[in-house]
């Protein structure tokens, strides 16, 4: 243990040890806990909280709840903790099987998926976050038009297959 102003700093790793820490977060590209590791590996060259916070750009509240959880934990304290968000509204076997109903069922137009969504689910999702995680699956809304809107033969086809498709 080292006093360093304001409270002891536990060295839970040798200089070295905490070297090879920071170049595996490095590697793994986890750049907080990089962060978090060079303001303990300037708290072990002989910097107070202050000048350490001061070289990584963080607030002095920071570097206090910083230097108690490396005391508390070591490396695994200094690790950024995400409480994973909001759940789903949907499982991803029920928006697996939204996938398949709406690859089978083409075209959709957005409100018909919204419906589709709300009675089968008994949920619903805000226009544009249903756009985008559409997209992130790959499917976008698209109309279907003819290639060639001013021939007569296509134009035709073009109308028979969406007739039959709706």
């Amino acid at each position: 243990m080292k006093n360093n102003r304001r409270g002891l700093l536990v060295r839970h790793l040798s200089g070295d040890e905490l070297d090879r820490a920071i170049a595996d977060a490095q590697k793994a590209d986890e750049t907080r806990l990089v962060r978090r590791l060079c303001y303990v590996k300037n708290l072990y060259a002989g910097d107070t909280h202050e000048e350490a916070g001061d070289r990584v750009g963080i607030s002095r509240s920071t570097t206090r709840r910083w230097a108690r959880a490396w005391n508390e934990a070591g490396v695994e304290g200094l690790r950024p903790g995400f409480g994973g968000g909001r759940p789903p509204k949907l499982t991803n076997e029920q928006f697996d099987e939204l996938c398949d109903i709406l690859e089978e069922g083409q075209p959709w137009t957005p409100r018909a998926i919204h419906a589709l969504i709300e009675d089968r689910y008994g949920v619903t999702y805000h226009p544009a976050h249903l756009s985008r995680k559409l997209r992130a699956a790959g499917m976008n809304y698209a109309k279907p038009r003819p290639m060639d809107p001013d021939d007569p033969i296509v134009l035709g086809f073009f109308r028979r297959s969406v007739a039959t498709a709706i």
